[in-house]
């Protein structure tokens, strides 16, 4: 009955996006919101495929990871690690929002940015909300079960992993109006001045042993492929010719610091603890400039593909609901684990991974991470599509804009580094892990605990 029913809501969703696909602007660049929708979805299918539990010999559940075990399969990251792709969209999106915010803007007009980035937060991290609540009530639950707090952070760590990137990208976002004018001012230097900034981080960091400033490679690099979303938007890559350029100079680098050079061919984890993508590196800003001068050399194209009604119909739909997508894969995936384990007896996590019986059965796997993921994007999807206004229409106060972002920002990243998981308080959870995203939107004027006050005659200073 309940499938009907998710079967039901899916095909209203499909005809709703029929409806936004036939009323689509011609001047609208179908290709940013197509790759908007294949980076998260390589995500996705990549976390799904690297990560995965298995039966061990002694009959426990073990962890599993197909890079430990299979050196050819880091190669495969080239293809999956694509969130610099969705830092390129998000620099032409957020230049495309930003202009039309300052057009509307009244001359004089106060307050302007505060209010869009209060909107794109409210955007993004909407969604986040229910998933981050859920397993918080979820650990308290199984802490108070009695089930062992070690399984319980395992968990809990590997469903809301997903978050680190919003904090991230969060913080790009704020800097889009002064990177935007370096960009307009100066052009392809504020591009370049990245690259020596992520080089002399991982040199501090690998050579000069500093600690910590390896984390500031979240801003260099990824500000760095957010600005080429400005050249992109404003026509620096229509010369299919220099986009392939920029794709063979980018592998060219790319394949000099990882093969022939310092880097691990795989960018997200190597077997002896190396992150090329936690914090970032060189590595994955080169394969930032592989990736770019590639899906924009596809430019053409995909344009054209995406004049087929049906594949861009897919396109508007998968974009409806593409950050709980992102946010609830892995729940889905930590779902089907438990109940296969728990229910079924672990059967068909036989098969170590990378051995040939684990390649045979991934599409099915990953056919039943589907089928647990659908019920959730019938369930959470309408939160990406249900916003109020901020504050009730008014300005945000400078002071509450700053700290509201910076509290976001810093409980999703303590949930994707800590752990919302308390090794040892009574409930089980770290309150003020999940607190600070929940405080942060409410100082921005949205969220679960945000409670509107209707003054009449209140003064708002702006």
């Amino acid at each position: 009955m309940r499938i009907v029913i998710y079967g039901g809501r899916m095909l209203q969703m499909w005809s709703k996006a029929r409806g936004l696909a036939e009323q689509t602007p011609p001047e609208r660049n179908r290709w940013v919101d197509f790759l908007r929708a294949v980076s998260i979805m390589a995500v996705v299918v990549g976390h799904w495929l690297m990560a995965g539990l298995y039966v061990n010999a002694a009959g426990e559940l073990q962890r599993g990871d197909l890079l430990l075990v299979s050196d050819w399969a880091h190669w495969l990251t080239w293809g999956f690690q694509v969130m610099p792709v969705f830092f390129l969209v998000g620099g032409y999106s957020n230049s495309v929002s930003w202009q039309l915010t300052i057009g509307k803007a009244a001359p004089g007009q106060s307050g302007v940015y505060r209010d869009w980035l209060a909107n794109r937060v409210q955007r993004l991290i909407t969604p986040t909300f229910p998933v981050l609540l859920l397993w918080a009530a979820l650990a308290v639950v199984l802490t108070q079960a009695g089930l062992p707090r070690e399984q319980i952070r395992m968990a809990t760590e590997a469903a809301l992993i997903p978050v680190w990137f919003l904090a991230v990208y969060l913080l790009v976002t704020a800097f889009t109006p002064l990177a935007y004018r370096a960009w307009k001012r100066f052009g392809w230097l504020s591009v370049a001045v990245f690259v020596p900034a992520a080089m002399l981080t991982d040199w501090l960091t690998f050579t000069a042993g500093v600690p910590f400033v390896n984390f500031t490679n979240f801003l260099w690099v990824f500000l760095g492929v957010h600005q080429l979303g400005f050249a992109w938007r404003d026509g620096r890559f229509d010369n299919r010719l220099f986009a392939l350029a920029w794709f063979a100079v980018g592998l060219a680098v790319l394949i000099r610091i990882t093969v022939y050079g310092f880097y691990p061919v795989s960018m997200v984890s190597a077997p002896d603890g190396f992150s090329n993508s936690l914090p970032p590196t060189l590595a994955l800003f080169a394969l930032g400039m592989v990736q770019s001068g590639l899906v924009l050399a596809l430019e053409p194209l995909g344009r054209r593909m995406l004049d087929n009604v049906r594949i861009w119909t897919a396109t508007v739909l998968m974009n409806g609901m593409i950050m709980t997508i992102y946010l609830w894969h892995l729940t889905a995936f930590v779902l089907v684990m438990t109940v296969t384990w728990l229910a079924f007896g672990g059967a068909g996590l036989d098969a170590v991974p990378g051995t040939g019986a684990w390649w045979v059965s991934r599409p099915l796997w990953i056919g039943i991470y589907v089928l647990a993921l659908l019920p959730m994007i019938a369930i959470f999807a309408r939160h990406e599509r249900s916003f109020g206004p901020i504050r009730g229409g008014r300005t945000v106060p400078r002071l509450r804009a700053v700290l509201g972002v910076l509290a976001i920002c810093a409980g999703l990243g303590a949930t994707a580094g800590l752990t919302i998981a308390s090794p040892d308080s009574v409930s089980g959870i770290r309150w003020w892990v999940v607190a600070l995203p929940l405080v942060g939107a409410a100082l921005m004027g949205f969220g679960p605990v945000y409670r509107p006050r209707n003054r009449p005659g209140a003064r708002e200073v702006a």
